[in-house]
């Protein structure tokens, strides 16, 4: 199949939105918002996917989000709340490195945020920030108003220096154990929602987990290269493995469910064994639940995750149609719709699986195929399946061993 302009083959599903409408299918409206607030770095990642992949449309944005554009989108975020009748929203400032808008600013988001939205809607304010410039004044202002800090961190100093380097090649690391020392400190620690770190499979496993660990997080977020079938990933057969990151993330994962204690969140892990026992979570990477976060650039325009960026230029943008507000016409975007219909948007190959409600096809960002869009399985699938059965089975043995051993409880009785 031809691809059309911007990429997004979505005649092939004309019939299918059609259909949906018809049927009194309604979206649901986004809860989730990821501000921009600055759209440069003060590092120089080699994998990251704003500056260094497919979509380079940062180099026409403004460098930082102005007061008005982030008030106009307070106000959107606002009526769309309202309209919806949303109980609840969260909002993370974003970048770039999001504290390069200074304290200044950073005060000013965050005092309007809650001055416009919590009037009509519970909100939670948070940020994902490198942890270069993190600082009292930063963390006071954290504090006032509220704001979950959530820092990159790619393991121990070897680990985090061989990609998250400075613009003149230095390491970042020591610059952003400053800044975590300086929250983790009785003071602030109660700011810390926890660490992001990008799986790099020339990192040992385990050493990469434990230098996390040092540093207590509440939650730990393993995050897969972002590739494609187009772009594929670093390394695929690292070792003469088939499914390099499986085995990666299956030697962490033995190290933490036989751990005596919990020691941390793995949201990943987390995540799979509630939807393994009939949850539900609300995940870019796995399941089916409707993805309702909507991100806004520096400059006011709506676009989906930003992760899309790693796929083609224009992936991530969401077009503008009609009047009123951008966000409610939005939900009606086919791209919108895609994210939000569940099973109905996969693969004939990811319907067939037997792991599909719980894989949920893996990152949309990891299905991308030059000139056939998204309607794939993840560039991952194999991993995905192998760490999933592992899983599966562990957790199964275990409910096993709970159900035997209550069993022969009740019988000695």
């Amino acid at each position: 199949m031809a691809q059309p302009p911007g990429g997004w083959p979505w005649s092939e599903w004309d019939r299918d939105f059609a259909e949906l409408r018809r049927g009194g299918w309604r979206p649901m409206a986004f809860n989730e918002f990821v501000v921009k607030i600055h759209g440069r770095c003060n590092l120089a990642c080699d994998y990251c996917y704003m500056y260094e992949m497919a979509d380079q449309s940062w180099r026409s944005k403004p460098k930082a989000m102005s007061r008005k554009i982030f008030t106009d989108s307070c106000d959107m975020i606002r009526a769309h709340a309202v309209r919806h009748s949303l109980p609840a929203v969260g909002l993370v400032f974003h970048g770039g490195e999001p504290l390069l808008v200074g304290p200044g600013d950073l005060e000013f988001f965050a005092c309007t945020a809650r001055e416009i939205l919590e009037p009509v809607v519970g909100l939670t304010l948070g940020i994902q920030t490198n942890g270069v410039l993190i600082d009292d004044d930063v963390l006071r202002i954290c504090d006032r108003w509220k704001i979950d800090i959530g820092v990159s961190l790619d393991g121990g100093e070897l680990e985090h220096d061989r990609h998250r380097l400075d613009r003149r090649g230095r390491g970042s690391y020591a610059r952003v154990v400053a800044g975590l020392d300086q929250l983790l400190t009785r003071q602030w620690r109660h700011l810390f929602s926890g660490l992001l770190c990008t799986i790099d499979l020339d990192n040992d496993p385990v050493g990469t987990y434990e230098a996390l660990l040092l540093f207590e997080p509440p939650a730990v977020d393993f995050l897969l290269p972002h590739a494609n079938w187009t772009t594929p990933p670093p390394n695929p057969t690292s070792g003469g493995s088939a499914t390099p990151y499986a085995d990666w993330l299956i030697t962490i994962f033995d190290r933490w469910y036989g751990s005596p204690v919990r020691e941390t969140g793995v949201r990943l892990f987390d995540d799979i064994i509630e939807l393994l026992l009939g949850g539900q979570v609300n995940s870019e990477t796995v399941g089916l639940a409707p993805i309702r976060l909507a991100v806004i650039e520096t400059d006011g325009s709506l676009e989906q995750v930003d992760e899309l960026k790693s796929a083609f230029e224009g992936a991530a943008r969401i077009p503008v149609r009609g009047s009123g507000n951008p966000l409610d016409a939005a939900l009606w975007e086919p791209s919108i719709i895609a994210r939000q219909i569940g099973a109905a948007a996969s693969s004939a190959a990811c319907l067939e699986c037997s792991i599909h409600s719980v894989c949920g096809g893996g990152h949309y960002v990891h299905r991308y195929r030059e000139g056939a869009g998204f309607r794939n399985p993840s560039v991952y699938c194999a991993d995905l399946m192998k760490l999933i059965t592992h899983i599966e089975s562990r957790v199964r043995a275990e409910l096993t061993a709970l159900s035997s051993g209550g069993m022969a409880g009740e019988a000695s009785r």
